[in-house]
């Protein structure tokens, strides 16, 4: 597999930490001497991970001059990513109630990485990606989700909607969210094992993968914008998932 660049602090932590056999090596800024620097030194160490002192125009020329890449750069092997299978087999193994993010066609690495570190955050159990539509799980989708794209376990599925059709039999309800939805968010019940799709930026939720959902929702808007960002709209979403789950819980114990 061919090795990719990534960078930033807690990116390149997590991969250490998370999979270490993944990395190849890293670059480390010369004179950068804080705490979350040597944190990664002694993270390497343990792991037998090279580590190599360079300028900053060096990290410069390996991901480009306007990155942010926070004195650390490394390189490693693709991020594991499941097929429709795994995920099929990760279903099976759950003991929670299934909770899943399904993006549909997010283009901008900056809103799908927001989204995957929300995600991890919101304990969600699988995050499903079409793989011809969208932006891929790149170094700039991985510093953005700050070590959650490590954390949270990754679906690229050839043909959402039969995919989509496999989590129905599954007992998964798939719950759409568009602001054409007569239904609001908080009018719908989201405790049982679902999946969320979040559409793309620019044309929201496609028709086609509209008609395969269960329920149609949208999120109550007060003020005079139309919709909210898609990762901001996806943190809704799973947050209000979670609220119902644990008024469910409370009640049952």
């Amino acid at each position: 597999m061919a090795l990719e660049k990534i960078f930033g602090i807690h990116t390149v932590l997590a991969a250490i930490k998370k999979n270490s056999s993944s990395v190849d090596q890293i670059w480390l800024q010369k004179g950068q001497k804080n705490k979350k620097h040597q944190d990664i030194i002694k993270a390497s160490e343990l792991a037998g991970i090279r580590s190599n002192w360079v300028a900053r125009f060096e990290l410069d020329k390996m991901v480009g001059r306007d990155v942010i890449h926070q004195g650390v750069v490394a390189s490693i092997h693709g991020l594991p990513v499941g097929t429709d299978n795994d995920l099929l087999a990760r279903l099976e193994q759950l003991v929670d109630i299934p909770l899943l993010l399904v993006l549909d066609g997010v283009l901008d690495p900056h809103n799908l990485g927001a989204c995957l570190r929300t995600a991890d955050a919101a304990g969600v159990h699988g995050v499903i990606l079409p793989k011809s539509r969208g932006v891929p799980v790149n170094a700039t989708v991985r510093k953005v989700a700050s070590g959650a794209a490590e954390n949270v376990a990754i679906f690229e599925v050839s043909n959402l909607a039969r995919t989509l059709n496999q989590l129905k039999q599954k007992g998964v309800w798939i719950i759409g969210t568009t602001d054409k939805a007569d239904s609001t968010l908080y009018d719908t019940d989201l405790s049982g094992p679902i999946a969320i799709i979040m559409g793309s930026e620019d044309k929201g939720l496609r028709r086609l993968t509209g008609a395969e959902c269960d329920h149609l929702v949208r999120i109550p808007m007060a003020g005079s914008v139309a919709s909210l960002n898609v990762s901001v709209a996806t943190a809704v979403c799973l947050y209000e998932a979670n609220r119902q789950r644990s008024v469910v819980k409370k009640s049952r114990q």
